[in-house]
């Protein structure tokens, strides 16, 4: 009896020590887990649901997982796309987080309101998620801004600079040293408002043009799927929606007259920023990228060898280092209370 309990006394002992050989190198590699305490759950654990909730009486989609009493990502899409683009970012995050990520009126399964009816503005939009959020409850999240996504979601975090936990910057623009050549037709657009400038950018809305920003500057486009370029035309091509396109073009020369704010919010805010760049990005040039430094001289950096949608090229790199920046600061947010 005794050698059988000596010999399962040793047992253990190894498989501790194998465990704890498994544990000490994945928390070394990863110090995101260590801080959180946990492992977050594999990917195909996570189930991805679609809601919708209507705010102010128009419908909007939006994508959520995620345990309800974790801490919150809100997920800002860009043009042209929608929530779709964050489709294998969620679940891995959703792990340890609650993950919501909406759709713009006129994008993805969102109500596309007619012109007449519903101004098409990214003040409204901005005023759409900040009810979405409200509406769920949510009075604490990281944002996550992508091109349009900026605009929306700086908008949301100059109005509630308490309720920002983190931004997460991927793409999306607060200096006008991010708008280059590519803005010079919408600029003349907006100084013209004229429809001889306003058919000069149309193309912007064609499959041409589409699969042009998920490709170009991309390294190897073998990693960008033309699900993503023909998922997102199809929703163009809808009766009425390149109207939608181009009224918003022509509206966001209304963001530009905010970015001293935007600034501003940051100075005086320092909220705890990553910045993450496609700097192949002729859309928004990585010249964008650098002034955030100025304004915030702790955010991380990278710059990476993506295109404007880095997200189908980098996807898991991007999930790794929002999993280890969030693991961090949410971890000192805990502790600082």
């Amino acid at each position: 009896m005794l050698k059988i309990e000596t010999l399962l006394s040793g047992m253990l002992r190894r498989s501790v020590l194998v465990l704890a050989g498994v544990a000490l190198p994945l928390a070394l590699a990863q110090p995101e887990l260590a801080l959180a305490g946990a492992v977050p759950a594999k990917e195909a654990d996570t189930q991805v649901r679609y809601r919708s909730a209507s705010i102010d009486g128009i419908e909007i989609a939006y994508r959520e997982a995620g345990s309800a009493d974790a801490p919150t990502i809100l997920l800002l899409h860009g043009f042209p796309t929608s929530s779709h683009m964050f489709r294998t970012l969620i679940p891995a995050l959703a792990g340890r987080y609650r993950v919501i990520a909406p759709d713009y009126p006129g994008f993805g399964q969102s109500a596309a309101p007619e012109r007449s009816e519903f101004k098409y503005t990214f003040d409204n939009f901005a005023r759409l998620v900040d009810g979405l959020t409200e509406k769920l409850g949510v009075s604490r999240y990281a944002l996550y801004v992508m091109d349009y996504g900026a605009p929306v979601g700086f908008r949301l975090a100059a109005k509630h600079p308490d309720r920002v936990t983190a931004l997460i910057v991927q793409n999306g623009n607060a200096y006008t040293e991010g708008l280059q050549k590519f803005w010079e037709p919408i600029q003349k657009y907006w100084a013209s408002g004229s429809q001889v400038d306003r058919e000069a950018i149309r193309w912007l809305t064609s499959l041409k043009a589409t699969k042009w920003q998920y490709t170009h500057g991309v390294p190897d486009a073998s990693l960008v799927s033309p699900d993503t370029w023909t998922h997102d035309q199809a929703l163009l091509d809808r009766p009425g929606n390149q109207e939608i396109q181009l009224d918003l073009f022509y509206d966001y020369q209304t963001n530009l007259p905010l970015y001293p704010g935007w600034q501003a919010y940051f100075r005086k805010h320092k909220p705890a920023t990553l910045v993450i760049w496609g700097k192949n990005d002729e859309i928004f040039v990585a010249a964008g990228a650098a002034p955030y430094k100025r304004d915030l001289p702790h955010a991380e950096m990278h710059l990476l060898a993506a295109g404007h949608f880095a997200l189908e090229t980098h996807g898991p790199e991007i999930a790794r280092l929002i999993r280890d920046f969030l693991g961090r600061k949410v971890a000192m947010e805990k502790a600082e209370k």
